[in-house]
């Protein structure tokens, strides 16, 4: 099982691919897309989708698991944060992918076992789980890596129970 796992935000964009082979968790890859503010909005979304159709054609994800929008104070932020999750789930689509949401107090609780973990918790745990030889250079990049780790280690319980509920 191979998952792309997207942190979404327009200015900063973590990507991380984490497969699984039984229970040891392997990085493929992890990095962030970054946009320039100061270029049109459309750009920026171009980019970003761009960004997660080369992730997508170059390792071939089985699933796309994308941090689920929550409210936040800061409109903007928030509305960026949405259009960068649109683009996560148009290549999900267009690529004919399974995609998974997940809240933040989710990912959270399933690597460091603390839904209200603090940022420095999630790196050092992502490192630890997937053995990096060095922590993610941002917390964008490991969130994306904790969102793919979620999604490995929830998601088949989570189809499970889906599964048992749609029986009649």
């Amino acid at each position: 099982m191979r998952v792309l796992g997207i942190d979404p935000g327009l200015t900063r964009c973590g990507l991380a691919v984490v497969s699984a082979q039984g229970n040891v968790l392997t990085c493929e890859y992890i990095d962030v897309v970054r946009t320039d503010p100061a270029q049109p909005l459309q750009l920026r979304l171009l980019a970003v989708e761009r960004a997660i159709e080369a992730i997508v054609e170059r390792f071939s994800p089985d699933v796309v698991a994308i941090e689920r929008v929550f409210s936040q104070h800061n409109v903007t932020t928030a509305m960026g944060t949405a259009q960068s999750s649109a683009m996560g789930l148009l290549v999900a689509a267009r690529g004919g992918l399974e995609v998974a949401m997940h809240t933040p107090s989710e990912v959270k609780a399933s690597v460091t076992g603390n839904g209200r973990a603090g940022k420095a918790q999630v790196i050092a745990m992502v490192t630890r789980i997937l053995k990096l030889p060095q922590a993610p250079k941002t917390a964008d990049a490991a969130d994306a890596a904790a969102i793919a780790i979620c999604q490995l280690w929830r998601g088949p319980a989570l189809a499970r129970l889906a599964a048992a509920g749609a029986r009649p």
